[in-house]
């Protein structure tokens, strides 16, 4: 499984978002463009500020290296902040990187909890990709991710 970078979700995203100002509008135009340094220059004080969508395309720039070096790490610490503003698609790449490794040590107990959240958050592609890690998992392995993602929910995911 692989994180794919899908131009048309960031404009399915501005649609999602009650925040989107001008700078976001700009820095999708100059993404669009291919422009990646001015959409990163555009998006992250939206994202310092909290704004979700913003925080997810910073972790899409970071992890396919757009406009900034690849760092997987820093990709999982802005999906990291926009999967507990319960964003969907951030949770669902957050799950991958755990499932490949990157950016964080290889968890499947963690992946499957993320694709969890994911699915139940209205992500498509995290009840399939779920399922798969479900598969390479023992029954106190799932026990584990179901019993994580409960608690995570219940907290309002922090400390996830």
């Amino acid at each position: 499984m692989r994180i794919s970078n899908f131009p048309a979700l960031f404009v399915s995203c501005l649609l999602l978002s009650a925040k989107v100002g001008a700078d976001f509008y700009e820095g999708l135009t100059a993404y669009e463009a291919g422009d990646y340094g001015t959409a990163f220059r555009d998006w992250k004080p939206l994202a310092e500020q909290g704004d979700a969508i913003a925080q997810y395309n910073l972790g899409v720039m970071y992890y396919n290296g757009y406009g900034v070096l690849q760092d997987y790490k820093e990709a999982v610490e802005w999906y990291t902040k926009a999967a507990q503003q319960v964003y969907a698609k951030a949770q669902y790449n957050l799950a991958l990187m755990y499932v490949n490794g990157e950016g964080v040590l290889q968890d499947n107990v963690y992946a499957h909890m993320w694709l969890n959240i994911a699915s139940s958050s209205g992500d498509e592609d995290a009840r399939t990709a779920r399922d798969v890690v479900a598969k390479r998992m023992t029954t106190d392995q799932l026990a584990e991710a179901q019993r994580l993602a409960k608690e995570c929910v219940e907290e309002d995911y922090k400390n996830c």
